[in-house]
């Protein structure tokens, strides 16, 4: 039970930002998780940031082996995860260490002291002991025997090993946030209870240590009383939390189902796309495909095929398949069929950093292919609207019979937020270019006036019948042709036919001021934090600095460069070394454009941006 006795001694805050760290087998995103789910079933906003490292299980207790989980919970909007942290939990020294730093002075730290042992103070490359030497002095340090106290809880149970044991202590710590939170540990019960139905006691180990937590921390003289955080204010309707790269795959479902097609993934699994895959997988009985491919090539292949039989095809990846996956786009816009790429960045080149965010594929999705290749890009902002993004991704290439490459990042793809769900019903129609039956006169490559797509004929319709391939097409009948004037004709429609898209998407629009000194540009996952620092800076009386989020790449918004030019100075902030910048100075080359860019692994901080923006307005 939430501790409801004590409400009217809580002390209420509008929000917090609390982050578990330990080792990768701690179970710190399982435990951030469950917090996340226990807050938004009370009805806050969330934000989360989980912060993992790309070994599969880096060395115990070294400071690149620690797993985070940061949530940011509160009766207020919430768009980021947050800076500095009112809380932090550390299961060992490794993760107390690379983390302290994010601590606001003066608040708590609980840290299990049974891992502060000699062998892992030198793995975190301690020299004393944080916990003796005064070195957290600034700190209101809770120091509890973790690990002793889950093994006295457990010490009953039967059927526990050592090792189990061990590994349920993370719910030791979520029990005693749940006690200063005011949380009821009821959600985390019934999940336990599911999770491991034929376990009865793997349910009862866990929900024992879990209330040991919540009542442990009830006795606590260091944590004197209880904090309330209130329901958020949101706009009426049902909510669920959601996983960004959750959320696409849904959108994709709502696609097909809005289109009538069936959905067909080809894709090869890869950090941190994957797990869009994996839950497409559960969805067959919506006559959902999925094809897990040898590599990244027989994974968009394969969807170009489904493609050419009349499927909503889509293949995932992220940076690196994307470079794989080049070619075949190409054959996908040369063909003029209907194909979505999402690709899920992560930090790179080459492996990079698999398990951190970055936005430096933007010109990679712009030109990374041979000849002239223009496709439909567009970016999501939020792990919520990852869901309307696969949704426009889908709708765009169907409408328009070219390829459309969707644009996310690891840090809305496994990021978590509140999603409002929508009614397929309520989603904007989707038409396609299908012909039914022969028709006189036909031609693969006749066109749309308005829009410049081409039909889509599907194999096996009587009177059909028509090549496709890589090799350059007659305008009309769609055969092989070397005709030079037909080629540039050809690529000049191709181009055409991505251009006039600019008619079919919204226009750009702008937050808090319309215009003024300066106009704060981003896109793509970066919108959370721009826009709090923006909003921030507007409270403290800077009404003069507007904020422009870019959803659509290319074609850019028709009104982009009637918007740009309202503001005297811009800056384009981007985790990245200034690709977007680069896009908009090739289209507006006269525009005075500075940049603010990160290449961290990690997302914009709002203490950083407010810095900026005021340096830049003074």
């Amino acid at each position: 039970m939430a501790n409801t006795e004590l409400n009217d001694q809580a002390e209420v805050l509008e929000a917090v930002v609390i982050r578990f760290v330990g080792d990768s087998g701690d179970g710190m995103q399982l435990t951030g998780t469950q917090f996340s789910d226990t807050s938004a079933m009370f009805g806050n906003d969330i934000a989360t940031f989980p912060n993992y490292p790309a070994e599969i299980r880096a060395p115990q207790g070294s400071l690149y082996g620690v797993s985070g989980f940061q949530v940011h919970i509160g009766s207020v909007e919430i768009s980021t995860p947050g800076d500095e942290v009112d809380l932090l939990v550390a299961m060992n020294p490794a993760g107390l260490k690379t983390n302290l730093h994010a601590v606001k002075p003066g608040h708590t730290i609980i840290v299990d002291t049974d891992a502060f042992t000699k062998k892992n103070l030198e793995k975190a490359h301690y020299e004393s002991n944080p916990l003796e030497d005064g070195s957290l002095a600034n700190f209101r340090v809770v120091e509890v025997e973790m690990t002793t106290l889950t093994r006295e809880a457990l010490k009953d149970i039967e059927g526990l090993d050592n090792k189990t044991i061990t590994r349920t202590k993370n719910m030791f710590a979520l029990g005693m946030v749940y006690w200063m939170y005011d949380r009821s540990p009821e959600h985390t019960i019934a999940f336990f209870e599911k999770k491991f139905k034929g376990a009865p006691h793997i349910i009862e180990a866990n929900t024992k240590v879990l209330n040991t937590g919540l009542y442990f921390a009830e006795t606590l003289e260091l944590i004197p009383n209880v904090y309330k955080i209130s329901p958020a204010k949101m706009a009426p309707g049902k909510y669920r939390i959601v996983m960004g790269n959750t959320a696409t795959a849904w959108g994709f479902l709502a696609a097909a189902e809005k289109s009538g097609l069936e959905l067909f993934l080809g894709s090869y699994p890869i950090t941190p796309a994957s797990d869009i895959l994996h839950e497409l997988v559960k969805h067959k009985h919506f006559g959902v495909k999925t094809l897990q491919a040898e590599d990244e090539i027989a994974g968009i292949t394969s969807a170009i095929g489904a493609a050419f039989a009349g499927d909503l095809a889509l293949t995932t990846t992220s940076g690196p398949g994307l470079a794989l996956k080049g070619e075949a786009i190409g054959l996908a816009m040369m063909i003029e069929l209907p194909l979505v790429i999402v690709n899920v960045q992560r930090g790179g080149p080459s492996t990079g950093l698999p398990t951190k965010t970055e936005q430096s594929d933007l010109l990679q999705a712009m030109y990374g292919r041979n000849g002239e290749s223009p496709v439909i890009v567009i970016a999501a902002s939020t792990p919520a609207n990852c869901f309307n993004y696969a949704y426009q991704a889908a709708k765009l290439t169907l409408e328009h019979m070219t390829p459309v490459i969707l644009l996310t990042d690891g840090y809305i793809a496994n990021g978590s937020a509140p999603w409002k769900i929508r009614s397929v019903d309520e989603m904007p129609e989707i038409k396609n270019h299908i012909i039914k039956s022969a028709q006189e006169n036909w031609h693969p490559y006749d066109r749309d006036a308005d829009s410049l797509a081409r039909n889509w004929a599907i194999p096996g319709t009587a009177g059909l019948e028509h090549r496709v391939g890589g090799l350059e097409k007659d305008r009309i009948s769609g055969n092989v042709s070397y005709v030079p004037e037909n080629h540039e004709y050809m690529t000049k429609i191709r181009a055409e036919k991505i251009k006039r898209v600019q008619n079919y998407i919204p226009e750009q629009t702008t937050e808090f001021a319309s215009s003024g000194d300066l106009l704060v540009v981003g896109w793509g996952g970066t919108y959370g934090s721009l826009h709090s620092a923006v909003k921030h800076l507007n409270e403290e009386g800077y009404k003069n600095i507007g904020y422009a989020h870019f959803h659509y790449i290319n074609p850019l918004p028709k009104n982009t460069e009637s918007v740009l030019r309202q503001f005297k100075k811009i800056v384009v902030c981007e985790l990245n070394g200034g690709q977007f910048s680069k896009v908009l100075k090739m289209n507006f080359d006269d525009l005075d454009l500075s940049q603010f860019n990160k290449i961290q692994g990690l997302p914009f901080g709002n203490s950083e941006l407010m810095e900026k923006f005021k340096q830049l307005v003074k």
